[in-house]
């Protein structure tokens, strides 16, 4: 398996794997792919890496730009994240991770928030920080990771690819 930048002719697989990984998800509004699409679209594709085994995408993660009110730049919304069902388990998601985040950091990224399970995120770093809010969910499953310098307070707003519409 390796881990590489999207390229213009994995459009259509991301958008097939994306969907597979999120089908019937109990916490999906199955919009995950329209998501990158929009963010595609509106160039908040930060860093969007596949992993890709037999030159079959297997699995994509995607990074855009956050906002932290009051104002701090350089902070990053980590989702979606997708992995084929056939290969979920495998650790094609976690090496999605650790990759992007290592892009991050050289990019000279402050940080990086996401929402998802504790248990999960917790193992590269991610954690509550009380000092971050993100409305509408709760606070243990809206986690961050501090990349550079002193963790920052604020309201956090994800770009409006995410929002409805």
């Amino acid at each position: 398996m390796i881990i590489r930048p999207e390229r213009e002719g994995d459009v259509v697989a991301i958008g097939a794997v994306t969907a597979a990984a999120f089908a019937g998800h109990p916490h999906s509004d199955q919009t995950e792919a329209l998501i990158i699409e929009r963010l595609r679209a509106e160039n908040a594709l930060s860093v969007s890496l596949v992993a890709e085994e037999a030159g079959e995408v297997i699995g994509h993660i995607a990074f855009s730009p956050v906002t932290i009110t009051p104002a701090d730049d350089g902070w990053y919304g980590l989702g979606p994240v997708s992995v084929r069902p056939d290969r979920q388990g495998r650790g094609v998601g976690s090496d999605l991770i650790r990759q992007g985040v290592e892009r991050l950091k050289n990019m000279g990224a402050a940080g990086c928030v996401v929402v998802g399970e504790p248990a999960f995120y917790g193992r590269f770093g991610f954690r509550d920080e009380p000092a971050l809010v993100f409305p509408g969910v709760a606070p243990q499953y809206f986690m961050a990771l501090g990349l550079s310098g002193a963790m920052v307070s604020g309201t956090v707003v994800y770009h409006s690819a995410f929002g409805p519409g």
